[in-house]
């Protein structure tokens, strides 16, 4: 592939962006997992997403100032936006457990934080093994499966909360929970769908 043949220094921003999302999704799961705990860990999560920022502002600089760039200008765009829009949903998804005031741990966040987790190693792959197709679209088929795992979780975990007698604002509150879950992991599989545009664009 000729993806290599310039400048890798975006390359190196997109996987240290897959590293943030990592990061973010290790701390949102133990959140999950133990909910008393998540000011403290928020404000972790929001650090990781403060210096993503900070990557993606790195990233549109270069594109102002390089005269030859690796890959579509477009494309390096779209690539960092999906990569950050991933952690920013994150963020926002620990921002929604501080803001309920939540406390006692569900399965169904355990387990969609996990998805999360999970696709965020295949992302980390992906970037890695951009250069070997066939390594790459294996990456792509994990998270397609990783995204029909967090839908599959999604409806059981909305399902669950009208089959108790569930106080109406528990029902609202992690109703809004697992939508932004879901919407993390949707966003990963954008993140995926990029990559293999890409690798396609510039084989």
């Amino acid at each position: 592939m000729k993806l290599f043949s310039k400048d890798e220094t975006f390359f190196d921003h997109f996987r240290q962006l897959a590293v943030y999302i990592g990061d973010a999704a290790t701390l949102l799961r133990t959140m999950f997992e133990n909910p008393a705990s998540s000011a403290q860990i928020s404000v972790q999560i929001k650090k990781v997403e403060t210096d993503g920022d900070a990557i993606v502002h790195q990233i549109n600089q270069r594109i102002d100032t390089s005269f030859v760039t690796p890959l579509d200008r477009e494309d390096i765009h779209l690539l960092a936006k999906r990569l950050d829009n991933v952690i920013d949903l994150i963020n926002g998804a620990s921002r929604r457990v501080v803001m309920f005031r939540v406390k006692t741990p569900r399965d169904g966040g355990v387990q969609m934080a996990d998805v999360l987790v999970r696709a965020s190693k295949e992302i980390l792959g992906s970037i890695g093994d951009i250069s070997k197709r066939q390594l790459m679209m294996e990456h792509g088929r994990a998270v397609k499966l990783l995204e029909e795992e967090g839908d599959v979780l999604y409806a059981q975990s909305v399902g669950a909360l009208f089959e108790r007698d569930e106080p109406a604002i528990e029902v609202l509150k992690w109703k809004e929970i697992f939508d932004a879950l879901e919407d993390a992991i949707d966003e990963c599989e954008d993140v995926s769908n990029t990559l293999e545009s890409i690798a396609l664009k510039n084989s």
